[in-house]
């Protein structure tokens, strides 16, 4: 099993999305897996794929709701400044492809399913420690039992945000877990991970807040997925899987 991608599509005509779809449903045969984002996605967009001449791609890059580490793929003129690639009309989609392949064909995290629903235990290739950001003794041993179940278990915890900051300053972690709703000054440590160099590899935030605004909060922070409380052990696992 592969990784799945999500990618957040912005205009676009009808024959190109038509045209995107296909393309969708031709890469479930690859190692890779290319998906539409929707807000009932289990995790945050991937990358952005943007029609720039279009009146949503407007509002889009004008929102202050925008992830700005989110990196954009842009097609049509007037692609801005820092789009990490830009595709000229008539729209060549293999392109578009083989770029997106560049940021994360060669970086795939393999989460197996037994046969009993729960994932095996087998360290995923490129994954190997993580971060649990928590005040709750319960939700650490909670999570440390679904990180193993999937195979992540190079795991260290963290109570408090200067705790977590002393253990990301001297070691690098692939995953890091955040509870935003228990720790001072969450969000100042999510910034600080995601903007590290090198960066975290994907930044997950749990939360007690189900509004959408969280979500948005979560995306434009550069977080990867939001996993809410009280935990739901298939959506946990689906996270983990895409991240």
């Amino acid at each position: 099993m592969g990784s799945t991608v999500f990618v957040k599509v912005v205009g676009f005509r009808d024959v190109e999305r038509h045209a995107l779809n296909t393309v969708f449903r031709l890469s479930m045969e690859r190692p890779t897996t290319y998906a539409l984002w929707t807000p009932e996605s289990p995790v945050l967009p991937h990358i952005a794929l943007i029609d720039v001449e279009s009146y949503e791609a407007g509002l889009a890059l004008a929102s202050p709701n925008l992830n700005p580490n989110l990196k954009l793929i842009c097609v049509g003129n007037g692609a801005p400044a820092h789009a990490w690639r830009a595709f000229p009309r008539p729209l060549n989609w293999t392109a578009v492809i083989h770029a997106m392949d560049q940021l994360f064909a060669t970086a795939q995290v393999d989460i197996d399913i037994g046969m009993d629903g729960e994932p095996d235990t087998v360290i995923p290739p490129g994954v190997r420690r993580t971060l649990i950001v928590d005040p709750s003794r319960d939700d650490r041993l909670y999570l440390r039992a679904r990180l193993a179940l999937a195979g992540l278990i190079e795991i260290d915890e963290a109570e408090t945000v200067t705790q977590a900051t002393v253990r990301a300053r001297e070691q690098h972690y692939d995953i890091v877990i955040v509870n935003v709703d228990m720790l001072d000054e969450p969000w100042g440590l999510v910034e600080r991970l995601v903007a590290k160099d090198p960066p975290v590899g994907s930044v997950v935030v749990t939360t007690g807040n189900t509004a959408w605004a969280m979500h948005e909060r979560a995306e434009r922070a550069g977080c990867r997925a939001v996993i809410n409380r009280p935990y739901d052990p298939s959506h946990v696992f689906r996270v983990l899987q895409m991240v």
